[in-house]
C-alpha cells in the first residue's frame, strides 16, 4: 500500500504556497504558479473532452516549450497516463509506441507538425490534436482550454494509477516501457529533493534537454518549493552559457556530451556563473579529461554526478562534489539515502564486499511494472527489487563503483571483460577523446575485446599509435582486457538521449569486417 502524497497533491501544493512568483521561464515569456496552475486545469479539461480522461493513454509529441510543464501537469490533474514520444525517434518507431500502448489521442507541438501527418496518415483510428495549431478541422489544445472551466479537475484519483508510460532506451533491444504512478513519481520528487538538490525558492534550474527525460524530474521538486524552471527549445552551447547569468540559473543537468561541447566552446572560461550552484550530471559515463576541464574553470563544488535508471528515478547512488577526486573518481557515488541495494551472484545471493554483483535495488520511486510486457516485468521486478542488469562493487567505505551492464559484459577465451574498465583505461590517454568498447565475433577468442576510439584533436591514428594503447590498458589492467583490436572513427554513434549506442556500433563493425 503506497503512503505519502500523490504527485497530484504536490503539484496542488506548490501552486496554493507560491501563487503570484515566477514557475516557468522560457526565452522573454514567464508564467507565475498560478497561471500554470489555472493553464493546467483548462488543458485537463480540455484533455478529458477529447477523449483523453482518467485512466486513458495519451501521446504528446511535443518538444520543449514554454506549455512543456503546463501540459504535463494537465495530464497528471486529470489522471490521464501520458505516454512521450522523443521527436528525435523515426516514425516507424512512433507508430510502434502508439500501437503498442493503444493512444487514441496524440497532442503534437507546432514544431512536429509534418510528423504528426505522416503518423496520421499510419494510424487513421488515432485522434491527433495541435498544441497551439489548428490540424485539418481539429482547432488547437490551447484554443479548447481557453474555453474550458479553470477550476480544478473532480477526478477520484488512486496513488497506483499510472500517469507515465516513459519508454526507454535500455540495451537489451527490446522495446519497452517504463510505468510510473502517482505514487512513484512523486517518491522521484522526494528522492531528488532529499539526494541531490534541496531546492529553495531562490533556486533556478535550466534545461537544455529533452524535459521526457531525466530533465524533467527536477522540475517537480523546484515547483514545490518555489523555484523557477528555465527551459531552452534544445541544447546548444552558445545559448546555454547565454542563459546561466541572464536568468540567474543555480542549477544545470547535463548529460556528457552537453558537458564536453561546452568546456569546448570559447565563451566557457568568460561566462559568469557566480549564481551556479550545482553542475549535476549523468545517464552515460563521464570522461574523466572532460569533467577535469569543467572542474578547472568552474569549481569542483559545483559538480554533483547521479546513477539511475528510468525504472526507479532518480537516483540510486550520488557522488557528491567532496568525492570528485582520486579513485572516486571512478565510482558512481554512495547510496541514495530512501533506497535499498543489493549485490547478487547469479545464484541470487549476496557477494561478499568487494566482490561484483548485479545491482538491485528497491524504494519508493520504484516503477509499477514495464506496459504489455508481463514477462519482463517479471524478470525485473522480483519480490519487489528492481534488477537493473548492472554489475557493481561496493568499497569499504560504501560507494559503488559500476562495472557494466550484464548484458555488455564480453566473454574473451573464458574471462568476463567489463567494457567500462577497458573503455576507463583509454581514456586516460593524451590521445583519446572518446573511446567504447565492445565484444566482436572471432574465431580464436570468441568475442574479441574492440575498441572505437575518437582521437584528440591534431592526433593522427595509425598503426604505432594502436600498439601503444594496448600497451598503455595493458599496463593499467589485467592483460587479458586489453583491447584486441582497435578502431579510429570521427564518432561514436549515440542514442537520441546522448548515450553511447553499443548495439548500433556492434552492427556497423560486423558490416565493416
Amino acid at each position: 500500500m503506497s503512503t505519502g502524497p500523490t504527485t497530484r497533491e504536490l503539484i496542488i501544493r506548490g501552486a496554493r504556497e507560491h501563487t503570484n512568483r515566477v514557475a516557468i521561464a522560457f526565452g522573454d515569456q514567464e508564467l507565475t504558479f498560478t497561471q500554470v496552475d489555472e493553464l493546467s486545469n483548462r488543458l485537463a479539461h480540455a484533455l478529458t473532452e477529447l477523449g483523453g480522461g482518467h485512466r486513458r493513454r495519451v501521446g504528446l509529441l511535443v518538444n520543449n516549450s514554454l506549455l512543456s510543464v503546463p501540459l504535463d501537469f494537465a495530464c497528471v490533474k486529470a489522471g490521464i497516463n501520458r505516454v512521450p514520444l522523443n521527436s528525435r525517434l523515426a516514425a516507424t518507431e512512433h507508430v510502434t509506441m502508439l500501437t503498442d500502448t493503444g493512444c487514441e489521442l496524440v497532442v503534437f507541438g507546432p514544431d512536429l507538425a509534418d510528423r504528426a501527418h505522416e503518423l496520421a496518415t499510419a494510424l487513421p483510428k488515432v485522434r491527433f490534436v495541435g498544441l497551439e495549431t489548428i490540424f485539418g478541422d481539429e482547432p488547437s489544445l490551447l484554443e479548447r482550454a481557453e474555453q474550458a472551466s479553470a477550476a480544478l479537475p473532480e477526478v477520484e484519483i488512486d496513488p497506483e494509477d499510472v500517469i507515465l508510460t516513459l519508454f526507454t532506451s535500455g540495451t537489451t533491444g527490446t522495446l519497452k516501457a517504463a510505468q510510473h504512478t502517482q505514487a512513484s513519481y512523486a517518491g522521484v520528487c522526494r528522492n531528488v529533493l532529499l539526494n541531490l538538490v534541496p531546492a529553495t525558492g531562490d533556486d533556478a534550474m535550466l534545461h537544455a534537454a529533452s524535459l521526457i527525460h531525466a530533465s524533467g524530474v527536477f522540475v517537480l521538486p523546484l515547483w514545490l518549493r518555489g523555484g523557477r524552471t528555465v527551459i531552452l527549445p534544445g541544447f546548444t552551447p552558445t545559448s546555454f552559457l547565454e542563459a546561466i547569468p541572464r536568468h540567474g540559473v543555480t542549477a544545470v543537468n547535463l548529460v556528457p556530451t552537453m558537458v564536453q561541447m561546452l568546456v569546448e566552446h570559447p565563451a566557457f572560461t568568460t561566462t559568469d556563473v557566480s549564481t551556479l550552484k550545482q553542475v549535476i550530471y549523468g545517464a552515460s559515463p563521464m570522461p574523466r579529461p572532460t569533467i577535469e576541464r569543467a572542474m578547472k574553470v568552474w569549481g569542483r563544488e559545483k559538480f554533483w554526478q547521479y546513477y539511475g535508471q528510468t525504472e526507479i528515478p532518480l537516483c540510486i547512488a550520488v557522488l557528491r562534489p567532496e568525492h570528485h577526486t582520486g579513485d572516486r573518481f571512478a565510482a558512481c557515488g554512495q547510496i541514495a539515502t530512501d533506497i535499498e541495494l543489493r549485490l547478487l551472484d547469479e545464484s541470487g545471493r549476496e557477494v561478499p564486499q568487494g566482490e561484483p554483483g548485479e545491482i538491485v535495488v528497491r524504494g519508493p520511486s520504484a516503477m509499477a511494472g514495464y506496459h504489455n510486457a508481463p514477462e519482463l516485468t517479471d524478470q525485473t521486478c522480483i519480490d519487489g527489487w528492481i534488477h537493473t542488469r548492472d554489475i557493481g562493487v561496493l568499497d569499504e567505505h560504501g560507494f559503488l563503483f559500476l562495472k557494466d551492464r550484464t548484458s555488455d559484459m564480453i566473454i574473451s577465451g573464458g574471462y568476463n571483460v567489463y567494457p567500462r574498465e577497458v573503455e576507463d583505461a583509454l581514456l586516460t590517454h593524451t590521445a583519446v577523446d572518446e573511446a567504447v568498447v565492445v565484444g566482436t565475433p572471432d574465431d580464436q577468442w570468441v568475442e574479441a575485446v574492440t575498441a572505437v576510439v575518437v582521437l584528440a584533436d591534431g592526433v593522427t591514428g595509425d598503426d604505432a599509435l594502436r600498439t601503444e594503447l594496448i600497451s598503455h590498458v595493458a599496463a593499467r589492467i589485467a592483460s587479458y582486457k586489453k583491447p584486441r583490436n582497435i578502431v579510429f572513427r570521427d564518432a561514436i554513434p549515440k542514442t537520441a538521449i546522448g548515450k553511447l549506442d553499443r548495439k548500433q556500433l556492434r552492427v556497423t563493425l560486423a558490416e565493416d569486417s
